[in-house]
């Protein structure tokens, strides 16, 4: 496969899996926290020091690539396992010796319990469902130790602690509760995160229907948890994106005139481009003065139950101190801890000083700024485009 072949491609900044494939044969699967970056590197100069012969050659084999979008990088290794497991790439099995794939095994107990196992020691057969096979244990330890306060299951270590108490610190006294998150695992590990989500939004309100309000409450953390899944840790080095780096930038304005018309805007930036297909318009429905801080309070309650948005590394907003402890306040009721920037103007909305993390404003000022600015221009303009609205009426 030759550079120009790609250029053509235009291959999203997302999160994903790619193929490369010769014909309809699949020579092998990848994992990518950007599968444009990611896929470009396969045809660096330094390929053969980097990645060996082996991939080198498969890349030169290679006439056709396909690949996968996922909303985070834990999904992306849970596809590129299941795919992996369908397809068998010879690639795969030659770059890595089989026995150091680890899986994800869930036993047959009555109260099954959830256990990583080397392929070097696997026995199928003993287990009820097995998935995988995972390319790093390291991340696969990663991803359970994400996804485990959203689906708390028993793991080998449990039966050494006193079962009652550790049901306790895991809110599973039921029995049918526990059996139901690890249907969800299971679900969730098949790459079916959407079937997840609607089991759970069922479950959250038949709790609310029996007025079980606390634990309704705790269904809805964590489908908002699984909605926003912070897998920051997942990103290894040669992920084309620096561990530390905002994967995504969200930035927040108001707009009104005298409190009339008052809206509220949603800008993007990941990976340092505005994402446009990402920006979101909110009409202010619990403000009907000028309130600017009860109208960022209002636009982030909503924002925040969009599960299916992601969730922002870096939040941006218009003013300070005070715009800023209304994001801070919002997002501690979920426990998410998300850094917060303010953007202070001067007489003439110029940005004169920015607030929060000094590291990170020096980092990042230049991606601040341009969300602070799509922010202010596109509320501006949803404004006039609703008053103008209203006046025609």
């Amino acid at each position: 496969m030759k550079s120009q072949y790609l250029k053509k491609l235009k291959m999203p900044n997302n999160p994903g899996v790619y193929l490369f494939k010769k014909d309809n044969k699949i020579l092998y699967i990848g994992k990518a926290t950007s599968l444009k970056r990611r896929v470009r590197s396969y045809f660096s100069k330094d390929l053969i020091a980097t990645r060996g012969s082996l991939i080198l050659d498969m890349v030169v084999r290679a006439n056709k690539l396909e690949w996968q979008e996922t909303d985070t990088v834990l999904e992306a290794l849970i596809l590129e396992a299941n795919l992996i497991k369908k397809y068998k790439p010879k690639y795969n099995t030659k770059e890595k010796d089989n026995k150091s794939f680890s899986y994800v095994c869930i036993t047959k107990d009555k109260l099954p319990r959830v256990s990583i196992i080397r392929e070097r020691t696997l026995d199928k057969k003993k287990y009820k469902k097995v998935f995988g096979p995972f390319t790093s244990a390291k991340q696969l330890r990663e991803i359970m130790k994400i996804i485990r306060p959203i689906f708390p299951y028993f793991d080998d270590d449990s039966l050494k602690k006193n079962n009652k108490e550790f049901y306790k610190q895991l809110g599973l006294v039921p029995e049918k509760e526990y059996k139901k998150n690890i249907k969800n695992l299971k679900l969730f590990f098949e790459g079916k995160k959407k079937s997840v989500l609607s089991n759970m939004k069922k479950e959250m309100i038949t709790f609310a229907k029996k007025k079980e309000f606390e634990k309704a409450a705790i269904m809805k953390k964590r489908i908002f948890s699984l909605g926003h899944i912070n897998d920051l840790t997942l990103i290894e080095d040669k992920d084309v994106y620096p561990l530390g780096s905002p994967w995504r930038i969200e930035a927040y304005d108001v707009a009104h005139m005298s409190g009339k018309n008052m809206v509220g805007v949603m800008t993007v930036i990941t990976n340092g481009e505005i994402n446009k297909n990402q920006y979101r318009k909110f009409i202010i429905r619990t403000q009907a003065d000028a309130n600017d801080t009860g109208a960022l309070r209002e636009i982030m309650n909503r924002r925040i139950h969009h599960v299916e948005w992601g969730l922002a590394d870096l939040i941006v907003v218009d003013g300070g101190k005070a715009q800023m402890n209304v994001v801070k306040n919002v997002l501690s009721g979920f426990n998410f801890k998300i850094h917060i920037v303010g953007v202070v103007k001067d007489d003439r909305h110029k940005p004169k000083a920015l607030m929060g993390d000094k590291d990170l404003i020096k980092k990042y000022k230049k991606e601040i700024l341009i969300a602070n600015n799509e922010a202010h221009r596109f509320a501006i303009a949803f404004h006039k485009a609703k008053r103008n609205a209203n006046f025609i009426k």
